[in-house]
């Protein structure tokens, strides 16, 4: 079987929102055919778990410390290309496999990428080249040459639905089993810091056991600090008028993600200036304030469009005098403290959504 027929595909997974994948041990037949796996994702600690994974995997019951070859990484001062394709062409020893792994492979230059690209047009059968995503764009040379001879593992989590399907997968294979109030309590927990799923798993299994049964009272008080949430949880919250969940969103974002008040302040700042574009524009569709607006997609400016009708010229003024006052206090013209800027600001934005859903 051609490695190059099966490209951007996920072993024994659901597609790029599964499980991990599951490579056989090593020396098996069909899987040692792969030379080469690329793993990419927006998280860079959900790409490493997930390239952790693989390379368990693809070991097997083999020794790491004799077949596993690392590269790379933040603590590395460079990454010598030289040295991974000596790596990749030394044949095993005393094991069925060679592993070598590269990480943060955004740093390899354009040059680095001709020279790996080179080496998979004929590697090694004993060797698998795992590269792993980060520090920069992988070069397109070297993710053509992947797509020709491997396979891309795409530990990309997504949003909506999407998200919600890949927190129920790794749910379902982790070490313990969550009931449904459980999964939920733990989903509206960890917000966007989805890197932190495997941490909570791993703990809640050595204190109960492997394949406990976990429900809202176990799982409490492992949670820590709730982590932060999407921007759009803060403008849709703020949109809707509910102000306390508009607040927590806002609180969430600060403490939880770690964003400066000023990116929060942007932000807003950037969905206003949306509404304000569309206000008096003209536009009757959600594609035609797609247009106005510069974006891809209808669906977000479907909500703009909405809100903008909602709010109504005097309103969206009004918020827009808002956010220059925030700014300003947030640059030094205020004693309060940054936090308590936003909070106001939150709040007061909140209270026009609501007199526009009123007075409509």
């Amino acid at each position: 079987m051609s490695a190059g027929s099966r490209t951007g595909t996920r072993p024994g997974g659901s597609g790029p929102a599964g499980p991990a994948p599951r490579a056989p041990a090593a020396g098996a037949s069909e899987e040692g055919e792969v030379p080469v796996w690329l793993v990419k994702g927006e998280d860079p600690i959900v790409v490493a778990q997930e390239a952790h994974r693989l390379v368990t995997e693809l070991v097997g019951e083999a020794d790491p410390a004799l077949c596993v070859e690392e590269f790379g990484g933040p603590t590395a001062d460079q990454l010598d290309v030289g040295a991974v394709v000596d790596a990749c062409t030394t044949p095993a020893f005393l094991v069925a496999r060679r592993v070598v792994v590269v990480r943060d492979a955004g740093r390899l230059t354009a040059a680095d990428a001709a020279r790996l690209a080179a080496y998979l047009e004929d590697p090694l059968a004993t060797t698998v080249l795992v590269l792993v995503a980060g520090g920069g764009a992988i070069p397109a040379a070297l993710a053509r040459a992947v797509g020709r001879a491997g396979r891309v593992l795409d530990a990309s989590v997504g949003t909506g639905k999407a998200r919600a399907q890949w927190l129920s997968d790794h749910v379902r294979s982790g070490p313990v089993r969550l009931d449904a109030e459980a999964v939920a309590r733990l989903s509206d927990h960890l917000g966007e810091d989805v890197g932190r799923l495997a941490g909570v798993l791993e703990a809640l299994a050595a204190t109960y056991g492997p394949g406990a049964a976990i429900g809202p009272d176990e799982l409490e008080p492992f949670l820590g600090a709730a982590g932060s949430v999407a921007p759009w949880d803060l403008t849709d919250a703020v949109d809707a008028g509910e102000m306390g969940r508009a607040l927590g969103a806002l609180r969430r974002m600060l403490e939880g993600g770690g964003s400066h008040p000023l990116v929060v302040l942007a932000i807003l700042h950037r969905h206003y200036r949306q509404l304000l574009r569309l206000d008096g524009s003209g536009a009757t569709s959600p594609e035609q304030a797609a247009d106005i607006l510069g974006m891809r997609s209808a669906f977000p400016a479907r909500k703009a469009l909405a809100q903008s009708r909602r709010l109504g010229s005097a309103r969206i003024a009004r918020a827009i005098r808002l956010l220059a006052d925030a700014d300003l206090a947030l640059r030094g013209a205020s004693a309060l403290p940054s936090e308590a800027v936003l909070e106001v600001l939150v709040a007061r934005l909140s209270r026009l959504a609501r007199q526009g859903t009123a007075g409509r």
